[in-house]
Formats: C-alpha cells, structure tokens, sequence
C-alpha cells in the first residue's frame, strides 16, 4: 500500500494558510501544484470541489476535495473507464479540454470536450466520488462548455464563434433552443472558458481571453438578461498579469477562472497560472491558483487589483492547518491510487502486481502515439527527488524511470544490456547524455531536481547526466501539460521494486 512518510500528510500541498499579526490570512498558490490546468469549482454545502482538464491521459478530469478552499485531497477521476474517455492517438493537445463542475438538485454535473474523439458531453453522478454515468453529448460546439441552472432550466455556454448560449434538456443533453453569440470579448484572442453567474438581479459572463501563455487573463461581461445583450466591464481585464507592475514575477500566465462564494458570503475565484524557471519556461505545467474577491459598484475585483503572488495576505473568517511538503513510497501490493494515470486508455495485460512488484509488458517505445507501456504520477514541486529500483525480467527490451512532457519531449533512464543509459528525446533530437554500467539486470535509478532549474539523473548512486528543466517545458515541447515522473517499458517485461517521492 501507500504509505506515508509526513506525519501530516495533505493530498494536495501547495497553499499554506495561517492568520498572520495583523489577522489576515496567507495563502501560499498555486493551491493544487503541477499539471492541473483549467479549474473548475463548485461548492455544496461546506464542501468544496475542483476538476482539472487531463488531455491525453485515462483516468481523466482529477476531481478535489476541500471544506476550507485551503487543503485539497484527491478523491477520485471522474472518467474511469474507457467508454467515458477514448483517447486514441490523443497527445498533450487533445483528448479532455476544460472541464466545468456544477451541483443541482442532488445531481453533480461534470461538463467538458473530448477534443479527440466526440465533442461535447457531460457526466453526473450522486456522489462527487463517483461513480459517474456514461456520457451525454451536446450539439453546441465549440470547447470549454459550463452549464447554469436556473428556476428549473439548464444554460450551456461555450465558444464555436464568440461566446454562445443555448438551453438544454439535462438528462438527455437535447438542445432547446437555437444557440445565440452573447459576446466577443473585449477584442483579445481565443475568447473561451465562459461561465455565468446569477448576483443580485445580474447576470455576470466570466471568459478568458489572450490565449494559455503570458497574455492570458480574464474579462467580464454582465446584462440583466441571460440572452444579452452584455455590456463589458469598463476595466477589463480583471485578472492578468501582462502587465508592467507584474511582469517580472515568476507567476504568469493566469487565467481561465471560476467563481465560489463561501459560506461566510466571500467570494472567490480559482484560475489557471504558471510559475517560471530558468526565464521564460515552464515544465510543471499551468497550474492552480486561488484569490480572494470583492464586489465594487457591481463589478468583481479580484485581489483589490493587485498582482497574484506565490505568497498573499487576505481577510477571510476561518483558519487551517498549514500543509507539509510531500513525501511518499508507492509500495506495489494494492492497486494503485488516484493520482497515477496511463497514456492514452492502456491495455491492462501489461501492468500486474506480483508478490509486492509492479510488472510491465514492454510493447511500443515512449515516442510512439499508441499508449506506451507508461504509468506515472505529476510532478507537483519544483524541487523532487523520486526514485525506483527496477529489475529486468527478460533478456531483450528496455524500461527504466521517465520525466516525461509529451511523446516528443521526455528524459529516461533506460536500463537494459547491463548498463543504465540517460536518453533525450526533443522533438527531432534523439540521445544519449549518459550511460553507466549496472551489475546484472537490476538498478536503482533516481531523479532529483534541487529548485526547478535542472535535473540530476543517477543509477546505483552514479551520475548519469543532467540538463535544464526548460528543455522539457512546454515553450520547447509545446501541448497543454505538464511534467509526469513514470515508470515504463519498452518491449521484454521488467519489474519495479517501490516508487518514492519526495518534495524538497
């Protein structure tokens, strides 16, 4: 099983809240760190949840818990079985864009688009951790679909041209009504992400605009009528950091946001950012950010306009615990938890557990777009230590320890032959950095990155090689992930001892 190393072991570790001397609260972001793009948030109650977009990797859309918008445990993914999620040849620019998460009457409602295969569809379910039902497909297109309910009818949102709204039947997905453009946004590009909030006799469209990168941000548009016409905020955007004041910080990128009110009346928004290393890169992928809101002359503020930081003071009415970094071993005599994933939807027959080993059938390479034997978990810290010792079963093939970005973009200690070898893929470049000799067919491998701007390879305690982290972001690899650590093969069978993980 897995077990933990902290003794206050936090799911999700990345924002730390204590009341400082003058009463506020300090949140550290990204509130869920490393690949977790596109967050969604709903509240139900005093719990809270949050699903991320997850692309080309099954299970997909990683669904958050919380009671206190501070600590997030992973409870599950909602699409876990391949006929909710077909991913065939999906790479890290399709497969499952943004996702929306929405509660109504009893019923959870999980909104999203398989860019790859199908379209629009949504999933619901009675309990958040599932299981969720198959899928029912919408026929506005577009991507980045969210649905409002309202005195008993559901509105979907999304953008096949400009920011469009329908009515919608939501049990057998059936459209009502003709579709209808409510805006373009203010004249940025890729106007997407929409949702729409009912305040105080408003109705509030929040969009994105900008494009994923530096100048993303968010703009806000309201009418007094769901069908418009939309008058836009005069001080948009609402959040970005493109701007001068914030242009050297390390978090960037920010937006695709999602409103909550808490049950105190506060509100707030979480949203997508990236935090940089090494310059303008960023490997960990966009990740997920939370900030406080205010409402001045019925208009959202958010973090009374000041640029987001890694370290915030706010006012808030409650207090929570202050995370520990994470630090743990994924020993293999249980099936694995939540938060390991598969390229692509895998074929079983490759992966057992045997006698406390995890047990890989090696078939196609990690370059290929035809899920690779690969399962893996997100690097979630810039600084990371994670390690395996892996023996090898059969004579011919190769499998070792992964970094991986995309099919185009990896780093992996390859053992096979009697040596350990560390391979760089990048897109047209294939090589050999390193190789040293390990006895037998067994190793112990490891990786380590100290402060996000390089990582360090080893076998058996030997240097392999290293290089910097801004090899494998996404500037240089391209797609809308992050870095994955796995463990993989490629042809013949190998098996792997323990996985450990630890953040510095």
């Amino acid at each position: 099983m897995k077990r933990l190393i902290t003794t206050a072991f936090i799911a999700c570790f990345s924002l730390a809240v204590s009341f400082a001397q003058s009463g506020n609260l300090e949140i550290h972001n990204p509130i869920i760190p490393g690949y977790h793009p596109d967050p969604s948030i709903c509240r139900v109650g005093n719990d809270y949840y949050i699903v991320n977009s997850s692309f080309q990797y099954f299970p997909g859309v990683p669904i958050y818990h919380s009671t206190d918008l501070v600590n997030w445990e992973l409870i599950g993914n909602v699409l876990d079985r391949e006929s909710q999620l077909p991913l065939m040849n999906a790479n890290s620019s399709g497969g499952i864009f943004a996702t929306t998460i929405r509660y109504n009457e009893g019923t959870y409602y999980m909104v999203t688009t398989n860019v790859t295969t199908g379209g629009n569809f949504f999933v619901t379910a009675k309990d958040p951790k599932g299981p969720w039902s198959e899928p029912v497909y919408l026929k506005q297109g577009g991507i980045d679909p969210s649905f409002l309910f309202e005195d008993g009818k559901c509105y979907m949102v999304s953008n096949p041209n400009g920011i469009v709204l329908c009515e919608i039947d939501p049990v057998t997905g059936k459209q009502l009504t003709e579709s209808k453009v409510l805006w373009y946004g203010t004249g940025g590009r890729y106007a997407e992400g929409p949702h729409i909030y009912k305040k105080d006799g408003w109705y509030y469209l929040l969009i994105s605009e900008g494009g994923t990168e530096m100048g993303h941000g968010l703009t806000v548009a309201r009418s007094r009528d769901i069908w418009g016409p939309y008058e836009s905020n005069p001080v948009n955007p609402i959040l970005t950091q493109f701007r001068q004041v914030s242009q050297g910080h390390q978090i960037q990128g920010t937006g695709h946001g999602d409103f909550v009110q808490a049950p105190d009346g506060s509100w707030w928004v979480v949203f997508l950012g990236f935090r940089r290393f090494g310059g303008d890169f960023h490997h960990l992928g966009r990740e997920t950010f939370i900030a406080p809101v205010t409402w001045v002359a019925g208009w959202p503020v958010i973090n009374d306009g000041a640029p987001i930081e890694a370290v915030m003071e706010v006012p808030a009415s409650w207090t929570a615990k202050t995370p520990e970094k994470k630090a743990w071993r994924q020993e293999f005599d249980s099936p694995l938890g939540p938060e390991w994933v598969y390229i692509q939807n895998p074929e079983m027959s490759r992966y057992k557990m045997d006698k406390g080993r995890l047990i890989l059938a090696g078939a196609k390479p990690l370059d290929d777009r035809d899920h690779p034997t690969f399962v893996g978990v997100r690097q979630e810290s810039p600084g990371i230590v994670a390690e395996t010792k892996i023996r090898l079963d059969s004579r011919s093939g190769k499998a070792g320890l992964v970094v991986y970005q995309d099919f185009t973009g990896f780093a992996a200690i390859e053992v096979s032959g009697g040596k350990a070898v560390l391979r760089l893929r990048l897109k047209s470049i294939d090589t050999i950095l390193g190789e040293v000799p390990v006895k037998g067919r067994e190793a112990v491998i490891r990786v380590e990155s100290k402060d996000g701007g390089r990582y360090e390879f080893f076998a058996d305690g030997k240097p392999l090689g290293s290089f910097e982290t801004s090899l494998l972001s996404s500037e240089v690899v391209g797609g809308f992930t992050g870095v994955m650590l796995g463990l993989f093969a490629e042809g013949g069978q190998a098996s792997f001892e323990y996985f450990d993980y630890q953040e510095k």
